[in-house]
């Protein structure tokens, strides 16, 4: 949860900053936020390039393994579509996109940020948060309810490293491996898939 209130304040303080109108226009007008977005990329590339975890889990697991990140974009997307129907002023794209962000924060934020808005943006980065803390706080209530793969489908792609000490503890040995293939691929698909979305 540090990590997760870390970012917070970052954004608050970049709310005020803006708000206050004190950094200069070349910084404001800049393509800053586009060159962090590379610099992210290139930094969770090689995360997973160098966490060799990756091809020891796909070969000691069965391949029904790979339903769960399916099942849990497909969950992420059918709650996306019916927060949608709820609220029925904001295009089906943009709530499609904020879901598609899978809890990752930070990659989601400033991608949509670029492609849609930067309020959109902001909407994604509280969404994305909010997952992750649900998650972190409700895992105990989730494993008892609905079995050792809830929190792993709950925290989408964080359940790899945030989330994953809590997820092992009260889940087990072998859903916290099932959580790291998890989260890896849906780590990778947040920006295949916003990328998508946005480009309708």
């Amino acid at each position: 949860m540090k990590g997760s209130c870390i970012i917070l304040c970052f954004f608050l303080a970049g709310v005020l900053v803006g708000r206050l109108d004190i950094v200069p226009d070349a910084i404001a007008r800049g393509d800053l936020a586009s060159w962090a977005l590379y610099l992210l990329l290139f930094v969770v590339g090689m995360g997973i390039g160098f966490d060799t975890r990756s091809w020891r889990i796909l070969r000691e697991l069965h391949i029904k393994v790979a339903l769960v990140p399916l099942a849990v974009m497909a969950g992420t997307f059918g709650g996306a579509a019916m927060a949608w129907l709820a609220l029925g002023d904001m295009p089906l794209r943009d709530v499609l996109g904020v879901g598609a962000g899978f809890g990752y924060y930070s990659l989601s934020s400033i991608m949509i940020t670029r492609m849609g808005d930067a309020a959109l943006g902001s909407v994604a980065l509280l969404a994305n948060i909010t997952r992750e803390l649900t998650t972190l706080l409700a895992t105990p209530l989730l494993v008892r309810a609905f079995g050792g793969l809830a929190p792993v489908a709950a925290g989408g792609a964080t359940a790899m490293d945030t989330c994953l000490p809590v997820i092992a503890r009260y889940a087990g040995e072998r859903c916290g491996i099932v959580a790291v293939f998890s989260g890896m691929v849906l780590t990778v698909a947040v920006p295949l898939l916003i990328s998508v979305i946005f480009s309708w």
